[in-house]
């Protein structure tokens, strides 16, 4: 069973507890999830299943879009609305264009520092392991990217939000720090990530749909089709010789392809069989092997891939 998954994950569950909870389901130990979000949070959580887990690679970077709510007077020491409150809640009123010119300092490139409950590590430890046990947790701060920043509407403390953000940021703490400059103090009520790279949440599976999918055996239609990965990459066909090879980890002669420097290699319609770096002109070298005898990481000819 090798595919990507969308799961449309619930509040509640970690990234790893809806990755443990597939495994079961699928009876599938390769599993594997593609950006994690926090367990609050809502929404889209590709996972990557089989041989294909190798893609993971290539999503490091995606980029992410949001809808959520932020609260305004208090803070929460995890910057979100399962935290502890920082102090008493205060009475606030916020406008619409106060609080929109205000989200106008968060878009584009700026310096954040993550939330201390976090993933981050410090010296080799996850932040929030350290903010568990109540030890100083101090994260430096990391250029990141706000593409757009949207409030909706405001209605009494919260006020509802969309954003579209480059990898690395942390919806978190652009609330907590809005709540710093307005000096009243704001965390994240709720948030729902409607898009990873090319997944949306239009395309994304509960689990209850995975489960009774698998009960019946069809699972198989709930997978995103091959050709929809990574479309960035150019796609190519491969013959059934020049796929042999490929299979074998060698490199081939594949058809030009605008000097693209990575491609798909499909065999047939629907086969994703590699991910393959130009050496030189149109010769190709298989970067991952993902279906065939090699179906391994393959370290190529040349450094970086």
């Amino acid at each position: 069973m090798n595919g990507v998954l969308v799961i449309d994950k619930p509040a509640g569950l970690t990234s790893h507890d809806v990755v443990n909870r597939v495994r079961r389901i699928l009876g599938q130990k390769a599993v594997g999830h593609m950006g994690t979000l926090d367990p609050m949070a809502t929404g889209v959580l590709p996972l990557v299943v089989g041989n294909l887990t190798r893609l993971a690679q290539f999503y490091t970077a995606s980029e992410k879009r949001y809808e959520g709510v932020i609260r305004f007077g208090f803070a929460t020491d995890t910057y979100d609305a399962e935290g502890t409150p920082s102090g008493p809640a205060q009475t606030v009123e916020v406008s619409l264009e106060q609080v929109r010119d205000l989200a106008g300092r968060f878009r584009g490139v700026i310096e954040q520092t993550p939330p201390p409950f976090s993933a981050k590590k410090i010296q080799g430890v996850p932040a929030y392991k350290l903010a568990r046990k109540k030890r100083a947790v101090a994260l430096q701060p990391v250029q990141v990217e706000i593409k757009e920043f949207e409030i909706l509407g405001v209605e009494g403390e919260c006020a509802s939000f969309r954003a579209r953000v480059g990898s690395g940021t942390y919806m978190r703490s652009v609330a907590h720090d809005m709540g710093q400059i307005l000096g009243c103090g704001a965390h994240l009520h709720s948030l729902c990530r409607t898009a990873v790279g090319e997944f949306s949440l239009a395309e994304a599976h509960g689990l209850d749909e995975l489960a009774a999918a698998a009960e019946s055996g069809n699972t198989e239609g709930l997978f995103v089709h091959p050709r929809k990965l990574l479309p960035e990459f150019p796609s190519v066909a491969a013959t059934e010789e020049t796929a042999a090879r490929i299979r074998a980890g060698r490199s081939v002669n594949l058809p030009d392809l605008s000097k693209a420097k990575l491609v798909k290699v499909f065999y047939g319609q629907s086969e994703l069989i590699a991910i393959a770096t130009r050496i030189a002109g149109t010769l190709f070298h298989p970067k991952i092997v993902l279906a065939g005898e090699a179906s391994l990481q393959l370290a190529g000819p040349q450094k970086g891939g």
